[in-house]
């Protein structure tokens, strides 16, 4: 009998050393949770761009810009009408923060010319995404748009023609070639061919001579990212467009001419020319 007894209580004093033993061990150990207020690297959140604002586009340009550019304002000889034309009409915006637009137009005894100045603010609302990088993804849909022509080493020209071989380009005399946005003139051929390389939009831009450096082209010498194109259509309208991106800012500039007097043609390199000066002094200016 007193074996029975004694045996219950091992067992009970044995327990309870376990359950201490259990116990102090689980009390010991940190979780592995990491701390409160510890943030890991994904919830870091993107940079924000350079620009918090715009500037008012219709503001940007000073009369002197606009007479080099529009000539006709001068023509004027009402005061008050040359003064709402160096202020231009605001594009509709609804937020001017985000976004500016101006247009200006000015009519002389040898040309109508026309003038977009466009400012897009970008704003990416992805915290794992810059304003930056939102802007260049902005900047690059324009840039598609544009269907900016192969440089010229791409060789898809009948004969290896000496000139760039793009199908795109518009001549600075006139004679010219399809547009980058699908139309063409009459020397392209039948059928309105695709800007994306045929033969007979190459043997157009060939025939024509157009010099390299007139060419549509991108740009690097001008903000972080840019490009230049040069359309002529069938009516002799001249239309030269400077798109450029500096931080989160995508600046264009789209500027068109149409002469007065049958047969005559806008220069291309005069309007390049007006077109990329007016363009780096944007850039300078939003540097600035």
């Amino acid at each position: 009998m007193q074996r029975k007894a004694y045996v219950p209580g091992a067992a009970v004093l044995l327990a309870a050393l376990l359950a201490a033993c259990t116990g102090g061990s689980g009390s010991d150990s940190p979780p592995d949770d990491p701390k409160p207020g510890d943030a890991g690297p994904s919830a870091t959140a993107a940079q924000p761009g350079k620009y918090r604002t715009l500037s008012d586009a219709c503001g940007a340009l000073s009369q002197g810009t606009l007479d080099s550019l529009l000539p006709g304002i001068k023509q004027l000889t009402d005061q008050e009408q040359r003064d709402q034309a160096y202020e231009g009409d605001a594009t509709l915006t609804y937020d001017n923060d985000r976004r500016s637009g101006c247009r200006w137009k000015a009519e002389s005894t040898d040309t109508t010319d026309h003038l977009l100045l466009d400012f897009e603010r970008v704003v990416s609302y992805d915290n794992a995404v810059s304003d930056d990088t939102r802007a260049q993804k902005v900047f690059a849909a324009k840039q598609t748009d544009a269907n900016l022509p192969e440089p010229s080493t791409s060789g898809s020209g009948p004969e290896g023609s000496e000139g760039s071989g793009s199908p795109t380009s518009a001549s600075p005399s006139g004679s010219a070639s399809p547009t980058p946005s699908g139309d063409s003139s009459g020397s392209a051929g039948p059928g309105g061919t695709s800007p994306s390389g045929s033969a007979t939009a190459t043997a157009g831009a060939t025939a024509t001579g157009t010099p390299a450096d007139l060419q549509p082209r991108t740009l690097d010498d001008l903000g972080d990212a840019a490009f230049l194109n040069d359309v002529l259509s069938t009516a002799r309208q001249r239309t030269v467009t400077v798109v450029f991106r500096t931080s989160n800012v995508v600046v264009s500039i789209e500027y068109d001419e149409q002469p007065t007097h049958p047969g005559t043609v806008p220069d291309s390199k005069e309007m390049q020319d007006r077109a990329r000066k007016l363009a780096q002094q944007l850039a300078d200016s939003f540097a600035g």
